[in-house]
């Protein structure tokens, strides 16, 4: 039997009513004992994708892996007007870890969720032990300041990714029918079917019709990659604390060297083999990499 079904996450709505909602979270562990590590997801994705990594280690911890603001099951506002960074990706991370008062724990992530770690540690600090990252979005010099000018907007309706996610098939007759559109293809290439079947399972919402939709619209993760106003370099200065990334070796979107000048506190190494989506087919090296964290 494996790890997921010997160690099955509790479901969890927590309300945020100062976010304007709730959100939905997987709660991995003895709930009688503080939360040692809070685990958020890629854009686009959501936590029961990675269930398979977070399952075995509930053995020894207790992990909190939500449904960041439009993904999942989370109910908080999904406003794409006017939105230049992920302050609200942030700040909901914070509203969460005051549901969940104790000690320090760790933060980890994976793409976008990595980078909602970061912003959040640097605000409260005294709240975050740790930093564990899976190639955070980490844009480095000129990219960084373009992607801040206020006139981006504009340009960003043109990124390859921005119009992906907007072509993106939003609606299914069946989960299995969603389930043979992605297997091994695009994205998924690679994905063991669990993985693939774990997504599958909170990223479709029930329609009135009977068929599916995919719980993040795609409206919503094009807003996510266009919204980049936020910098993740200054959080690394602000937060201080110790800052693991592991970045891709192929298309990694980390541009974090391995030892950045100014930033003692900050590692980063690229992982032999791996592309930006190596947790869905990696889930080894990611526990590792927890696991060292959180002990």
């Amino acid at each position: 039997m494996d790890a997921a079904r010997l160690f099955p996450p509790r479901r969890l709505m927590v309300p945020l009513t100062q976010r304007g909602g709730e959100m939905a979270v997987l709660d991995f562990g003895d709930n009688k004992r503080p939360v040692d590590l809070v685990f958020s997801h890629a854009n686009g994705f959501n936590a029961a994708t990675y269930r398979s990594i977070l399952a075995p280690l509930a053995a020894s911890f207790r992990i909190l892996a939500p449904d960041l603001r439009g993904h999942g099951h989370t109910r908080l506002p999904t406003r794409t007007v006017g939105r230049r960074d992920w302050s609200d990706h942030r700040d909901d991370l914070l509203a969460l870890l005051e549901a969940f008062p104790g000690p320090p724990v760790v933060l980890a992530g994976h793409s976008m969720g990595g980078t909602a770690s970061l912003l959040a540690a640097a605000r409260a600090p005294e709240r975050v032990s740790r930093l564990v990252l899976f190639d955070p979005v980490i844009w480095g010099g000129l990219t960084s300041i373009v992607l801040r000018a206020p006139g981006l907007r504009r340009l960003s309706e043109r990124y390859p990714l921005v119009r992906a996610s907007r072509r993106r098939r939003a609606l299914f007759d069946s989960r299995e029918q969603a389930l043979e559109a992605y297997r091994g293809r695009g994205a998924f290439r690679g994905w063991p079917d669990p993985v693939l079947i774990d997504y599958l399972s909170d990223g479709l919402l029930d329609t009135p019709d009977g068929g599916f939709r995919l719980a993040c619209a795609p409206e919503w993760e094009a807003s996510n990659y266009m919204s980049q106003a936020h910098d993740p370099w200054r959080a690394m200065r602000d937060y201080g604390g110790p800052v693991r990334v592991l970045k891709a070796e192929t298309g990694s979107i980390s541009q974090v060297p391995d030892r950045p000048r100014g930033l003692a506190n900050v590692t980063a190494e690229a992982v032999p083999g791996t592309h930006h989506l190596f947790p869905m087919v990696r889930a080894d090296l990611v526990r590792d990499a927890l696991f060292d964290a959180a002990v």
